[in-house]
């Protein structure tokens, strides 16, 4: 009867452990695949960001006709309200 014992602990208690292991590893990566979604979404925001911010500073930089015309409004609201 103890041999018996000792056989099925020799077989059940890897298998158990392996299991285990293998829920462990599941959740770990499952962990790890999130933080990795976060952080390619936070710099997909940030670029895109960065992308606008740099676009819109072209838009209305010197020399730009966005420019002229702010500049050109401003001449007029100078000259009509002193």
């Amino acid at each position: 009867m103890g041999n018996a014992v000792k056989l099925i602990a020799w077989l059940v208690l890897p298998i158990a452990g392996l299991v285990a292991l293998g829920a462990l590893a599941i959740w770990l990566f499952q962990a790890l695949m999130g933080v990795l979604v976060y952080l390619l979404v936070g710099i997909a925001v940030a670029a895109g960001g960065a992308y606008l911010y740099q676009k819109a500073k072209r838009a209305v930089g010197p020399g730009t006709r966005t420019r002229m015309r702010l500049d050109a409004a401003a001449e007029t609201y100078r000259q009509r309200n002193p």
